[in-house]
């Protein structure tokens, strides 16, 4: 494994903000990227017997190097380390962003009550908004035949997870595992030489969306998972790097509920999350943030998300220096619009996804340079950086994702050249 604090950084020891696109649109992507057959086997082996690290700390940190090689030989300006120091169980893996977390939390017990199958214990009412069940989300109820169709290539390939239950306090036990995401990625930034680099990391709201039979309330759970996870934050910005707060409890949770809640409700519920997710970050540098708005990277119909115009002026509310969010998806892309009515602060980023990870289909250059200058036009060119709508890895099929993210960096240029005539 690469030192506990891996090379310095050209910015550390003095504010260094995000990477404007000062001279052309720079691209980053939102996460995860697929692993490679020899990495999916050494987690397997690594589940097994654990005591054998060494071996699997050498390949993760030789993994993490040739990930941000290959970003950046794409064209990529803002790389990261693939989520590869976040155990992905399969190839087909949705979880792998959220699941990371358990094995960096204390007071989890695997295998305990599932509480999203507790359906009669928890519905929601006027007023008292509850998250309810993932597998009666309102998008499964309404196309439940696809849904159990194993042909209709909803979920095709995923296997189930499973989540433990929250049995004692909650702090934060990846302190040797988070120096290591840390050091493989500046030693593969220092390889490479790229200039910035992002490690995604959960948020507070998301945290608590397991089952709890410790904590009295939602509120006190919810707070005692930023407190953990604040210390992940702030050790990735004490190393100079980016840290993206991967959020789907903001925009996700809105089907996960039922029945269906008012927007002034479900506004109301979220407001915890935010608050929460402030209360982690405080103190912490913005110009180090970026956060990761999330309608669920599942392959499905998406017909229940919530309009990105009830959430934008929430999502602005939160403490970051950036904001990526879907704009590539179908169920999504007209969504362009709401920023004609946003006023986005001078000092912030926005990071459309301008490529979507619920297609096969690869977007043509063109398309991606017209998404991005829609974006331009309204923000300012500067304050553009062209991304991903959520993780390629676990997703699509390796191949796909490659070429999406060269049509990403395509349509950047193309979109450079016109904004930059």
């Amino acid at each position: 494994m690469a030192d506990a604090t891996g090379p310095p950084l050209p910015w550390m020891g003095k504010t260094k903000p995000m990477f404007k696109s000062t001279d052309f649109i720079r691209t980053t992507h939102a996460g995860s990227l697929p692993r490679t057959p020899e990495l999916l086997a050494a987690n397997a082996a690594q589940a097994e017997n654990p005591e054998d690290s060494d071996a699997f700390n050498k390949l993760l940190t030789a993994s993490v190097v040739d990930i941000v090689r290959k970003q950046v030989d794409v064209g990529l300006s803002t790389p990261n380390d693939g989520e590869y120091g976040h155990t992905m169980s399969n190839s087909v893996d949705y979880g792998a962003w959220w699941n990371y977390s358990f094995s960096r939390m204390s007071g989890l017990t695997p295998g305990g009550t599932d509480r999203w199958q507790q359906t009669e214990q928890r519905r929601s009412s006027p007023g008292n908004v509850v998250l309810t069940t993932f597998t009666d989300r309102r998008d499964r109820q309404r196309f439940r035949e696809a849904y159990n169709d194993p042909t209709s290539g909803i979920l095709t390939g995923r296997k189930p997870g499973s989540q433990p239950t929250v049995t004692g306090p909650v702090t934060y036990t990846g302190q040797q595992a988070v120096q290591r995401d840390i050091a493989n990625l500046k030693e593969a930034l220092a390889a490479t030489g790229a200039t910035e680099g992002f490690l995604p990391s959960l948020s507070p709201g998301s945290a608590s969306r397991i089952s709890n039979e410790y904590y009295g309330s939602d509120e006190e759970f919810i707070y005692a998972c930023a407190d953990a996870m604040r210390e992940e934050y702030k050790a990735i910005t004490d190393a100079g790097l980016v840290v993206q707060i991967d959020d789907p409890s903001i925009a996700e949770n809105w089907d996960m509920i039922n029945p269906e809640p008012t927007v002034e409700d479900y506004l109301k519920f979220t407001q915890l999350r935010v608050e929460a997710l402030n209360y982690a970050l405080r103190g912490l540098p913005q110009e180090q943030i970026r956060f990761h708005l999330c309608w669920g990277s599942w392959h499905g119909p998406h017909t229940t998300d919530l309009p990105f115009a009830d959430l934008a002026q929430t999502m602005l509310s939160i403490n970051a220096g950036a904001y990526s969010f879907e704009a590539g998806n179908v169920r999504h892309e007209h969504e362009w619009k709401v920023w004609r009515d946003l006023d986005l602060p001078e000092d912030k980023l926005i990071l459309p996804g301008v490529v979507s990870h619920a297609t096969n289909v690869v977007e043509h250059p063109e398309l991606v340079a017209d998404r991005i200058e829609r974006f331009a036009q309204i923000v300012g060119r500067e304050r553009v950086v062209a991304s991903t709508d959520c993780g390629l890895g676990g997703r699509i099929h390796p191949q796909i994702a490659w070429a999406k993210l060269e049509a990403l960096t395509e349509g950047a240029r193309l979109a450079s050249e016109r904004l930059w005539k």
